[in-house]
């Protein structure tokens, strides 16, 4: 065993003096050591309950005969931390979650992980973390929240408030309405309701393999979450006993499947960074390209909130990523080792869809393409990213007026101040990995223009990035980004910014020669930064490569 470093032979002794000032018995330290990665907190919702989930795990370690040891990491709300300072630091954290791990994991020895996240950048960074120490290792999550009931009878989730901000600024809703929706849309613990970025990666773990059947769909507040924490610690000893590791599961074919997966669920933006991210650390290369082709292979097939009605409740109850999975298992490489210790096909074998109006057949999608679409052109040379079945048909082809911003700030006191009106296309810049730094989501103008009835009739473009629970025709991940000198820096007010999504382009409408001209008087911003953003900016690769660090 890997944890013998730390505790066999005449010269450990002190070693095993120190794992007897814990508590553990002669009994427990000749047991592999399995550590308990646990990002439970008491800010982030999803991270509420995550000590229950991390006692179940413990729990079912033990049954196997192992000896759990918890450790803690730290984790940003992406929501609380939304439209101020905050937000720089969600992305950065990404990378920082993912070396404390490898730190405690191989100062320690462990023999085996399980890793506990819930929500939006805890969920990469520890699979990030499993794949680059490549010990045996499993993911739980804390699983999904219900989603609300407002006093009127609509089911709400947290993006309901977003856009309810929108809604009151027009006059088509009260205050006294959103409060209500306030009190209502969160009801329980867990990630919010919605396919957003927590719920998406959650999902993709399980599609993946590095989590079991049920990780990304079970509810936090079932007992069965419970009994799924409790199998996973069991389960890791199985892997550990014969010797499977995240790297024999997270093949190139695995990372293919779950961009499948990604497609027929119309998952978050953010997918796109932190798959190729995670994928990178079992040395396995993704491209953009590798989206987009299986957004053409795999159609639309559940259509979750933001950019539907359904909500991952919905989908539990229809089969969860099991049933996704058997429904576009012709599209899939079956053959794939999963945490189950067994093979997809072996997994999907007795496995059916319970309801066919949340996970559609394939020859009935809710979009013929799959939920993301890959951008190229003028204004992206490198590429950008939109949640194309979030899109209302009328926004899919479109040219709009420039209305250019350098921060996010600036953008939204614009939207909520009314200067924005149909037919502008809203430009959000130096909000890019190096440029914010940390690559802001734009949760609150994207949700502010539609809940002010501007969906229909204004885009936004930016380098940043936007929340799981974006919709309309928001395009992101804009590269080269605009702290680069890419043409974003370019644009000013009143160009014309042509918007193809199915042709998969997105030009500025410039001349070369006044692009030329404005690029020989174009000056980078420049800002104090210190500390963790210091060395995000410094470090960080583009949104077209992930965000991560250089190697």
């Amino acid at each position: 065993m890997r944890s013998d470093l730390t505790k066999k032979s005449l010269e450990k002794a002190p070693h095993r003096a120190l794992l007897k000032a814990n508590g553990f018995t002669d009994e427990e330290i000749a047991r592999p050591f399995v550590g308990v990665v646990n990002s439970g907190n008491e800010i982030i919702p999803g991270h509420i309950h995550l000590d229950k989930i991390c006692e179940a795990v413990k729990a079912g370690v033990r049954i196997a005969g192992g000896t759990p040891m918890e450790f803690r990491v730290p984790g940003v709300c992406d929501g609380i931390a939304m439209n101020h300072a905050g937000m720089f630091y969600s992305l950065p954290g990404r990378g920082v979650i993912a070396d404390m791990i490898e730190l405690v994991a191989m100062g320690h020895a462990f023999d085996a992980l399980v890793l506990i996240p819930s929500c939006d950048k805890i969920v990469p960074a520890m699979l990030m973390a499993a794949l680059r120490l490549n010990i045996p290792a499993i993911v739980v999550s804390g699983g999904p929240m219900l989603a609300g009931v407002s006093q009127t009878g609509k089911k709400l989730d947290l993006i309901n408030v977003f856009e309810g901000v929108g809604k009151v600024k027009i006059g088509q809703m009260t205050e006294a309405e959103l409060s209500d929706w306030e009190d209502k849309a969160c009801p329980t613990c867990g990630s919010c309701a919605g396919m957003f970025t927590a719920n998406s990666m959650n999902c993709l773990t399980e599609a993946i393999g590095l989590g079991l059947p049920g990780n990304g769909t079970v509810p936090a507040v079932y007992s069965e979450r419970i009994r799924l924490a409790k199998h996973a610690g069991m389960k890791v000893m199985e892997l550990l006993e014969r010797d499977i590791k995240p790297r024999d599961i997270a093949t190139h074919a695995a990372f293919q499947n779950a961009i499948a997966v990604d497609m027929a669920l119309g998952c978050s933006t953010n997918t796109v960074l932190h798959v190729p991210a995670v994928a990178h650390e079992a040395g396995i290369n993704l491209e953009l390209e590798d989206f987009d082709r299986m957004s053409k292979i795999v159609p639309h097939l559940c259509n979750l909130s933001p950019a539907g009605p359904d909500f991952i409740e919905d989908l539990y109850r229809a089969g969860g990523i099991q049933a996704v999975l058997k429904t576009i298992e012709s599209k899939l490489n079956l053959d794939v080792m999963t945490a189950t210790g067994q093979t997809l096909a072996e997994n999907l074998k007795n496995v059916r869809v319970m309801d066919t109006n949340v996970i559609r057949p394939l020859d009935k999608p809710y979009h013929q393409e799959g939920g993301i679409a890959i951008l190229r052109g003028s204004l992206a040379p490198d590429g950008a990213v939109v949640k194309q079945s979030g899109v209302l048909p009328e926004m899919m082809v479109r040219t709009g007026t420039a209305r250019v911003f350098d921060s996010e700030d600036a953008a939204s006191v614009a939207i909520l101040g009314g200067q924005i009106k149909k037919g502008d296309v809203v430009v959000i810049r130096y909000e890019g990995p190096k440029g914010g730094p940390g690559m802001r989501e734009m949760l609150t103008p994207t949700s502010t223009i539609c809940g002010m009835g501007l969906d229909s009739d204004v885009a936004l473009i930016t380098d940043g990035r936007f929340s799981g629970g974006t919709r309309g025709a928001a395009i992101g991940h804009v590269s080269p980004e605009a702290a680069a000198g890419g043409p974003i820096a370019l644009v000013e007010d009143g160009d014309q910014i042509a918007i193809d999504i199915p042709n998969r382009k997105l030009d500025l409408l410039v001349d070369e020669a006044t692009l030329a001209a404005r690029r020989a008087n174009w000056q980078p911003q420049t800002k104090q930064l210190s500390g963790v953003l210091k060395r995000f900016a410094e470090q960080s690769l583009s949104a077209d490569k992930g965000a991560r660090y250089k190697d």
